[in-house]
């Protein structure tokens, strides 16, 4: 089959030839949109679950959706380094800016820039010298010190200045679960402010299964501002018709045993989807026909590709005492596993290995669906430390 036309496309945040079985979350998301900007209330979204569910995938087809709507978008990665207040100014600024492009020189305009160089001078972001000098802060909104009130008076500004233009603004922020827990809680009480004045300023966020337990710790309302959605792997048939509609675009068509073998090995994960349907279409002599011995030769090529890249990025990353964890923990089979049958089976307390525990959770490793309990994030990940550790 040519490899130029090959319609499959694995990697981070790719987005998918076939966006399948998000129908429901896309519907929700236009009527939140449409209710904003008639100024009805409306929750944000909070997108969770497992790497290679392809919630970064729905993250931009949320924002092509706003565009489509002439909103403005803006989206914001959070890493373990990460400075909240920067990104968040950052986001802020350029919004501000394209919001401004017609009328730069207007009140309004010079009004919303002078808060976010308030908001930028107090919290020692060097970004404001790349503001006009001629801007003056404004004095007494967002200059408070308080990182949750200065940080609504951001959001307000920008949402107030929105509204005047008839359109709204989107902010996007993926990898949710590596925000501090005071910048968590900022961008709740950010988002209860506009929520309260019907500002259409909405805020979408994505992040592993933690991400509801850790926004609920920071603010206990937290439930009421988002819709937490568990974006899971897809059904049988889903995950048919993610290989097939890409493949009958090309006039390829699938044999149905190659099609059922694809789908069982790959257990309705899209990442993984995409990467069996990129390699069996590379082994298909074709010219119009993917056959079952076309899969059957694609998949040990496959699964080598996700153990040197999709799973060992994440394994090489982690130290001795990491592993040695890792490896208790896939050495009871698929998950999810109680922390103290792991420190029993490493011949220790759970109090001794709770730090390294700990470590894996905040490196996105892991994830306590609830207490005392601990799972992979990555599907199929115990299988891989097993066959790399073991």
């Amino acid at each position: 089959m040519n490899p130029v036309r090959n319609p499959y496309s694995p990697g981070a945040g790719f987005p998918p030839p076939a966006l399948v079985g998000r129908d429901e979350e896309k519907r929700e998301f236009d009527i939140a949109l449409q209710r904003m900007e008639i100024g009805r209330p409306a929750r944000s979204f909070m997108l969770t679950g497992l790497r290679g569910v392809g919630k970064t995938v729905l993250l931009i087809e949320f924002g092509k959706m706003a565009q489509n709507r002439n909103w403005i978008f803006q989206r914001l990665e959070a890493t373990e380094d990460t400075h909240f207040p920067e990104a968040v100014s950052t986001l802020a600024r350029k919004a501000i800016l394209q919001l401004s492009a017609k009328r730069r020189l207007a009140d309004r305009a010079r009004r919303a820039m002078g808060i976010l160089r308030s908001f930028q001078l107090r919290w020692n972001i060097p970004e404001a010298g790349s503001i006009d000098a001629t801007i003056d802060p404004v004095l007494g909104l967002a200059d408070s010190g308080e990182l949750d009130d200065d940080l609504a008076d951001l959001f307000a500004e920008v949402g107030e200045f929105a509204r005047e233009q008839s359109t709204g603004v989107l902010f996007t922020v993926d990898e949710v679960q590596f925000l501090a827990r005071e910048h968590l809680s900022a961008l709740i009480v950010g988002l209860h402010r506009i929520s309260q004045e019907l500002l259409p300023l909405m805020v979408v966020g994505a992040g592993l299964p933690s991400v509801p337990s850790l926004a609920g710790n920071a603010k206990s309302y937290a439930e009421r501002l988002f819709k937490f959605s568990v974006i899971d792997s897809l059904n049988t048939g889903e995950a048919a018709d993610a290989l097939k509609l890409p493949a009958l675009n090309e006039g390829v068509e699938w044999s149905a045993d190659a099609l059922g073998l694809v789908v069982d090995k790959a257990e309705g994960y899209p990442y993984f989807l995409q990467e069996f349907g990129k390699r069996t279409w590379d082994a298909a002599d074709g010219p119009q026909l993917i056959r079952v011995e076309d899969a059957e030769a694609a998949i040990p090529v496959a699964n080598d590709e996700l153990d040197t890249g999709f799973f060992a990025v994440r394994l090489d990353r982690t130290t001795p005492a990491e592993r040695d964890y890792l490896f208790a923990m896939a050495s009871f089979g698929q998950g999810p596993y109680q922390s103290g049958d792991i420190a029993r089976s490493m011949g220790k307390r759970t109090t001794q290995v709770g730090p390294t525990r700990d470590s894996l959770i905040k490196r996105g490793l892991c994830y306590s669906p609830s207490h005392g309990v601990i799972n992979f994030t990555v599907p199929m990940f115990d299988r891989y430390v097993r066959r790399r550790l073991g």
